[in-house]
């Protein structure tokens, strides 16, 4: 019989302040107008005093365990995702589960950015797979407006925080559940997409860098090649996918990947307009979105992706 990890709840936080385009248009010189040509984003979320990555992942979390009908102490493993950790050390999955009462379980972040949820779901799926817990807490969360240049308008206008959750519950289901995950990296684009800091280079934080034409490019490539990929490994084609939950980095990207596959704009999650790019975050948040809308419904084929620095990348296809 085959063990299989399926998603059974989804929760999201976000901060309380919620930034139009207009409001960053009299900080830095740019506007609405171009900000909506160029990303389709309208709206981020800016965390304030108190709201830190753990807290964020904390309410999602909750709420993702509250949505499985579960208590806090089934959980055996938390996996979070995120670029923007608490401290250095120890890691914020810690933080949570202290924060939700769970006396004890496995619990580590994983660092790959914008692909970090992807990442982070692929671990506790195969962890599950091994019998090593029976309930998994899968997390991406991220508070980039703390490594945002706030006088570059070519990015600090791109992105915002926020977190979102999974539980992940062992089935032995033979067709529900994750499919099939396939991950990559390539470190040699390393200069395109970075934070120019670290406590073994510089001992400070840093601040986010990018070359954005480029990382467009090469987003639109892979995610359409990992896309087809995974969907090859669970035995499906992009003509069954119901919905693509894609990493919500800029709506451009989101429709050359669409139509590269062939397929409807109508079955892509598109919630870059409300959160901007949330990076590990974005995936969890989207997915929560639409299954609280309800359009993403039991029973239906979807494929998770997303693209970040490194450059990482990778795709799950899930059956809800």
């Amino acid at each position: 019989m085959t063990r299989r990890a399926a998603i059974t709840g989804t929760g999201a936080a976000l901060p309380v302040r919620r930034v139009a385009n207009a409001e960053l248009a009299e900080q830095v010189d740019t506007s609405d107008e171009w900000i909506v040509e160029r990303t389709g984003i309208r709206f981020r979320h800016i965390a304030g005093d108190g709201e830190t990555t753990a807290t964020l992942a904390t309410d999602a979390s909750r709420r993702a365990l509250e949505a499985a009908g579960i208590d806090a102490s089934e959980v055996g493993l938390i996996v979070l995702a995120t670029a923007t950790p608490d401290q250095t050390f120890p890691s914020t999955a810690t933080i949570v589960q202290e924060k939700l009462g769970i006396a004890d379980c496995v619990a580590f972040d994983v660092a790959a950015v914008c692909s970090g949820f992807l990442y982070a779901l692929s671990v506790a799926e195969s962890m599950i797979r091994a019998g090593t817990a029976d309930t998994a807490l899968v997390i991406g969360a991220e508070t980039f407006s703390r490594i945002l240049d706030w006088e570059d308008r070519t990015t600090c206008v791109l992105f915002g925080d926020g977190a979102g959750a999974v539980v992940l519950q062992a089935t032995d289901q033979a067709d529900r559940g994750i499919l099939a995950t396939r991950l990559h990296a390539d470190g040699r684009h390393n200069g395109l997409l970075y934070v120019d800091g670290g406590p073994s280079t510089t001992g400070t934080v840093g601040k986010l860098r990018m070359k954005g034409r480029e990382v467009f490019r090469h987003a639109v490539v892979n995610l359409a090649a990992v896309m087809q990929e995974a969907l090859a490994v669970a035995g499906h084609d992009s003509s069954e996918v119901d919905w693509v939950v894609p990493h919500q980095a800029n709506a451009r990207i989101l429709d050359a990947t669409a139509r590269k596959l062939g397929l409807d704009p109508e079955r892509v999650v598109t919630t870059v307009d409300i959160h901007a790019n949330t990076s590990a975050a974005s995936v969890p948040l989207a997915l929560d979105v639409a299954v609280r809308d309800g359009r993403i419904k039991p029973g239906q084929l979807l494929v998770l992706e997303a693209m970040g620095g490194g450059f990482t990348w990778g795709a799950a296809v899930v059956r809800l």
